[in-house]
């Protein structure tokens, strides 16, 4: 049950009301901490680098910094995870660890969605090629040198993909600034 993972009044149910008692009382007593509503885990698992993004976000997908660090496109730490999710959705955060969602319609929620393994954790992660595009579109809020960054760190991988990387470009309607970036010699 405490297996890296978060633990749900649902998940407690199952095994008798005692045992849902016995996890209020880990709650009041600081054994366990509360992530939101219905959702407990051991501070063990909250130090790990990756948290459960389907018990807290349900359907969340990992993007930009926390994506970007994960496939080791830049420098930057991130100071919280990022998670996307359906533009119009109402989701309750919990207090920690620290989340920020970005709402994303189609089709740029849909595109480039993957799975991995993080941490022991099943995480929904958008594709290295997608990350790409989201760093050239949001280039004016994350800057224009941690979007560059991005694109170089891309460039000097062997497993790009470079029509791909255009046909989500394509996609995502930044081709043509993304072009320009790789027409300015960031490819050397």
């Amino acid at each position: 049950m405490y297996k890296k993972n978060f633990i749900t009044t649902g998940m407690v149910c199952e095994q008798g009301r005692a045992q849902y008692y016995a996890t209020l009382q880990q709650a009041k007593n600081g054994e366990l901490v509360r992530i939101k509503r219905g959702v407990y885990a051991k501070e063990i698992d909250l130090a790990d680098v990756m948290i459960d993004v389907e018990a807290i976000v349900p359907d969340g997908i990992l993007c930009m910094y926390s994506a970007w660090e994960h496939y080791q496109l830049t420098t930057q730490v991130p100071a919280q995870y990022d998670i996307a999710i359906k533009r119009g959705r109402k989701v309750v955060l919990p207090e920690y660890p620290p989340i920020k969602l970005h709402n994303l319609s189609e089709p740029a929620l849909s595109l480039g969605v993957t799975t991995t393994t993080i941490s022991g954790f099943k995480v929904k992660i958008f594709d290295i090629e997608k990350c790409v595009c989201d760093a050239v579109k949001f280039r004016n809020k994350i800057g224009m040198d941690v979007c560059i960054e991005i694109i170089k760190e891309y460039l000097k991988r062997s497993d790009r993909d470079i029509a791909k990387l255009n046909a989500y470009a394509q996609t995502l309607r930044v081709a043509k600034t993304l072009k320009m970036y790789l027409a300015m010699g960031l490819h050397q």
